[in-house]
């Protein structure tokens, strides 16, 4: 049964003994209701799920510490319903003090509310931190697939293309002139890979030149000028003494004369 506020209370009733008169205030009529139903400030603050500070404040009419009138009217109807009053003459009663005490029109904002509506909640800062930083991993770890796929396509690539070139290389090897036996200095080259070489002894004539895969074995008058394009991939002798290439190497090229 809803108590109406502007109707006379009988006595000996648990309600407030006067209803809500010309000059009462609607937070001190509703505070007087919750007293007599012996209920306690917090208990009804937590069951309107409402701060027991806004509670307070509102029992208080204290309007400068609450926000909008729109939302102090809401708290109004809520706390009522509660404590089953009748709101309507509240709100009216709202609707007459309100400007007297603020000076405002009860439709107006307290642009100086120390309540925010919109405000933020407690943790609220760390809790879009933790999302950014989930975020940054999920990122780093999709990074991190892509680029072992971009190199396990790369290296798929090069050992296709390497696959793709014949054991038969396409080095062109100058043979001897017909009936003459090998002679001069043996140049030998093994390859771990392929690579283009450019050879030419010290006459002048071209003993090999293109791209080569396996061992070469030449024969030619020193010095010889030797050009190879990976020479990592080359292991090199003279007459049958090793050959250092570290020396001649720039850029992974070597380009040099190599004589006896």
């Amino acid at each position: 049964m809803e108590i109406n506020p502007n109707s006379q209370q009988p006595t000996g009733s648990s309600s407030p003994t006067s209803a809500l008169g010309n000059v009462q205030r609607p937070g001190e009529y509703l505070r007087q209701i919750r007293i007599a139903q012996k209920l306690e400030l917090n208990d009804v603050a937590s069951a309107l799920n409402m701060p027991p500070k806004t509670l307070t404040a509102l029992e208080q009419d204290d309007y400068k510490s609450l926000p909008e009138p729109a939302f102090i009217k809401g708290y109004y109807r809520s706390y009522a319903k509660y404590l089953k009053a009748d709101a309507t003459a509240i709100i009216q009663r709202f609707d007459e003090i309100y400007a007297n005490d603020t000076g405002l029109l009860p439709n107006h904002a307290l642009t100086n509310s120390p309540i925010k509506i919109m405000g933020k909640l407690p943790g609220s800062k760390s809790d879009r931190n933790r999302k950014w930083l989930k975020r940054g991993l999920i990122l780093a770890v999709v990074l991190v697939i892509l680029g072992v796929l971009v190199t396990a396509i790369q290296n798929w690539s090069a050992k296709k293309n390497e696959a793709a070139i014949p054991e038969n290389s396409n080095v062109e090897v100058l043979p001897l002139n017909s009936g003459a036996t090998a002679s001069g200095d043996e140049l030998v080259l093994n390859f771990n890979r392929p690579t283009s070489v450019h050879i030419v002894d010290a006459s002048g004539k071209v003993l090999a030149t293109g791209r080569q895969a396996t061992t070469l074995t030449l024969n030619g008058q020193s010095p010889f000028q030797i050009r190879l394009d990976d020479a990592a991939a080359v292991s090199l002798s003279l007459n049958q003494e090793p050959i250092s290439l570290s020396p001649y190497t720039v850029n992974g090229k070597a380009d040099f004369r190599l004589s006896r």
